[in-house]
């Protein structure tokens, strides 16, 4: 009896373990909308100012977006989270690097159906030009998507 228990408390794992295996995929599958070329872009406030520097970027870039005032008049979001960490004394004493660590990540969403279209995430560990450094690499990376139609 206690052989039968132990069976069915092993199938009972494995279901939970590939139905949970299944979900997972669906969630990492690709998005199945590309972002067209001319779309209106609403940028969301993210932690500090970094969607200053994040609209500089894409500006800069000149990635083929429009950037929206308004988040009515929007095709689509930009939404995310970002952090700075000056170096620490101990880490200019001893390695002569003063650059803060950036790390940052965004997620463009289609704001009808709330379906994320792209996302992408950045770490820099000794980042030259701060906020500015890490959104520049986010615009960069957007403009590829677009114009690479995924």
């Amino acid at each position: 009896m206690a052989y039968s228990r132990r069976a069915v408390s092993i199938f009972v794992v494995l279901i939970v373990v590939a139905v949970t295996a299944a979900q997972a995929g669906e969630k990492n599958a690709p998005p199945s909308q590309k972002i067209p070329q001319g779309s209106k872009v609403f940028v969301a406030p993210i932690a500090d100012g970094f969607d200053s520097y994040l609209k500089d970027a894409i500006a800069k870039k000149k990635v083929p977006l429009e950037i929206a005032i308004n988040r009515d008049q929007a095709d689509y979001e930009i939404t995310g989270t970002a952090e700075t960490q000056k170096a620490s004394t101990a880490k200019i004493l001893i390695m002569g690097n003063w650059h803060s660590r950036e790390e940052a990540s965004i997620t463009l969403s289609n704001i009808k159906s709330g379906e994320v279209v792209w996302a992408y995430s950045v770490h820099q560990e000794a980042s030259t030009h701060g906020k500015r450094s890490s959104a520049e690499s986010c615009a960069k990376h957007l403009k590829d998507a677009i114009e690479q139609g995924k």
